[in-house]
């Protein structure tokens, strides 16, 4: 914009200067000059029309670029069971339970091979965890937000009760990052199966 106003303004000068020439070079410079001159102010302002709609193409494909990614990282969901026969447990120190059959897996933020879920953005989440167990032994299962406890599962053992069954769940509000996993606690245990202790989340909202 600056540089078509300095453009206008040389044109109007030379304009101007022309009122003290004779009349043959008026003419003379007329033809010569002030054709060419308009010529390149139409082309010049053609190109910037030009220049425009192409930057408004531009961010608009950026934007649409944008909302894609948005709408991607916001579908994020997960089942899982801990596959497989037998108990896990009883373990002499507290240990992440690694539920390897994935059932579902949108947005790839669960790790099978870790058992950790991490969040891939800012947001609330909702989790769930269930489990089947011996009634010989003791059930210990905490839901993990980092190093911290949020919610539990605990059943006593007993010697007149065959098996147990339990679960519990929670929103959270996760940063990017944060890790979300069960912790089998010291001398627990747990059966594993393809479709009975499981361990579940989705993101409920972006924030």
């Amino acid at each position: 914009m600056t540089f078509t106003l300095w453009l206008l303004l040389w044109f109007c000068g030379l304009t101007l200067a022309q009122d003290g020439l004779p009349q043959t070079e008026v003419a003379t410079e007329t033809g010569s000059c002030f054709p060419d001159m308009c010529k390149f102010l139409k082309e010049f302002g053609a190109m910037k029309e030009k220049q425009e709609a192409m930057e408004t193409r531009q961010k608009e494909t950026e934007n649409q670029v944008l909302e894609l990614k948005k709408k991607e990282v916001s579908n994020i969901a997960f089942s899982a069971a801990a596959g497989g026969s037998g108990h896990i447990g009883p373990l002499s120190i507290d240990t992440t339970l690694i539920y390897r059959r994935v059932i579902i897996n949108v947005g790839n933020a669960y790790n099978q091979h870790t058992g950790i879920f991490a969040a891939p953005v800012p947001g609330i989440y909702y989790f769930t965890f269930f489990c089947h167990a011996g009634g010989s032994q003791v059930v210990s299962l905490a839901l993990m937000k980092n190093n911290e406890v949020v919610v539990t599962v605990y059943d006593h053992k007993t010697s007149y009760d065959g098996a147990d069954n339990g679960g519990n769940a929670a929103f959270l509000q996760l940063q990017q990052g944060d890790h979300v996993y069960i912790r089998l606690g010291a001398n627990s245990h747990v059966w594993q199966n393809d479709h009975i202790t499981t361990f579940s989340g989705i993101l409920l909202r972006q924030l």
